[in-house]
C-alpha cells in the first residue's frame, strides 16, 4: 500500500508531526524517493534504533537540552520510519501506533483514567503496573501456561535483560533476601573462574564469567542500581581517565605505548583524583 506518488508534498514539509510524516512518505516513494531509505527494512533500521536510544540516554547524562532535543528528534524520526514502512505493507500507520499506546496507558492508569484507588505512591504504581502487565501476558497466553519468565525480550542488551529475568523471578519468591548472600555468591563465582583460568579452558572461562557477570547484575538490583548505567558512567570515567593520561604525555612529547605501565598507573591514579 505504497502512498500515491501524486498526493505525496513536492516543496519543503511543515515542521509539524503531520510534515515529518509527509517527509518519511516522501523518503521511501519509489517515485523520486532516497535510495537508501527505500532499500531499508525493519531488521535494518532495528540497529539504528538502539543505537539512537543509547544517545538519547546519553544525552540526559550530559545534561545538554538541546543534545536532548536534537537526539529525541533522530529516535521519533525510527518510530516514524517503521510506521510508514507498515503502511506500506497495510499493516498499520502511525495514528495506528499512537492509538495503540493511548489506549495502552489508560489500561494501565486506572487510578487516573479510571475508579482504582489505594495507589498513592510511585512504589504502588510500579507494584500495580507489573500485576497490569502480568495480567495482558496471560489474557495473550490465550489459555496456555505462562511462564514466569515469558515475553523477556531477547533483542535487549544483556545486562538489562539479566536484570528483568532476576525481577520476574524475584516476583514468584525466587529471589535472595538481601546483598549480602549476592556477595557470597560473587565470591564463589569468582573462586570457580579463577579455577577455570588456571585449566585455560576458553569455554569454561566463559561459562564462569557470565555466572559472575549474572551475579554483579543481581548485586545491582539488590542495590537498587541499574546496571546499565552503573557500567555506562564507569566507561565515562575510564575514557576521561585514559583521555587525561594521553594529554599528560602529549604535552612531554610521548605516548602511551612507550610509558611504562608504573608511570602510566601513577597517571591514571592523578586522573582519578582530578575527577573527585
Amino acid at each position: 500500500m505504497t502512498d500515491d506518488a501524486s498526493s505525496l508534498p513536492t516543496s519543503r514539509p511543515g515542521s509539524d508531526l503531520e510534515g515529518l510524516l509527509q517527509l518519511m512518505a516522501r523518503l521511501r516513494n519509489p517515485d523520486g524517493g532516497c535510495p537508501w531509505d527505500i532499500e531499508q527494512t525493519f531488521a535494518t533500521i532495528a540497529p539504528h534504533t538502539i543505537e539512537e536510544a543509547y544517545e538519547v540516554a546519553d544525552a540526559i547524562d550530559s545534561g545538554d537540552m538541546a543534545h536532548l532535543k536534537d537526539e529525541l528528534g533522530d529516535l521519533l524520526f525510527q518510530v516514524v520510519f517503521y510506521a510508514q514502512m507498515a503502511k506500506e505493507q497495510g499493516a498499520f500507520d502511525f495514528h495506528d501506533i499512537a492509538a495503540t499506546i493511548t489506549e495502552k496507558m489508560i489500561r494501565r492508569h486506572p487510578h487516573v483514567f479510571g475508579d482504582q484507588s489505594g495507589i498513592d505512591s510511585a512504589e504502588d504504581q510500579t507494584v500495580n503496573w507489573e500485576a497490569l502487565k502480568a495480567e495482558e501476558r496471560k489474557a495473550k497466553a490465550d489459555g496456555q501456561p505462562h511462564g514466569a519468565l515469558d515475553g523477556v525480550s531477547h533483542g535487549l542488551p544483556a545486562l538489562m535483560r539479566a536484570a528483568k529475568l532476576q525481577k520476574r523471578a524475584a516476583r514468584v519468591g525466587f529471589d535472595w533476601p538481601d546483598a549480602s548472600p549476592v556477595f557470597d555468591k560473587f565470591r564463589e563465582e569468582a573462586a570457580e573462574l579463577e579455577v577455570e583460568i588456571e585449566k585455560h579452558d576458553h569455554d569454561a572461562m566463559e561459562h564462569e564469567l557470565g555466572d559472575l557477570l549474572f551475579t554483579c547484575v543481581n548485586l545491582a538490583r539488590k542495590l537498587d542500581i541499574d546496571p546499565e548505567t552503573a557500567l555506562r558512567r564507569a566507561n565515562g570515567r575510564f575514557e576521561s581517565r585514559f583521555s587525561h593520561i594521553e594529554r599528560t604525555l602529549w604535552a612531554q612529547d610521548r605516548n602511551v605505548g612507550d610509558t611504562p605501565l608504573q608511570e602510566l598507573d601513577r597517571l591514571w591514579n592523578a586522573a582519578k583524583v582530578q575527577d573527585a
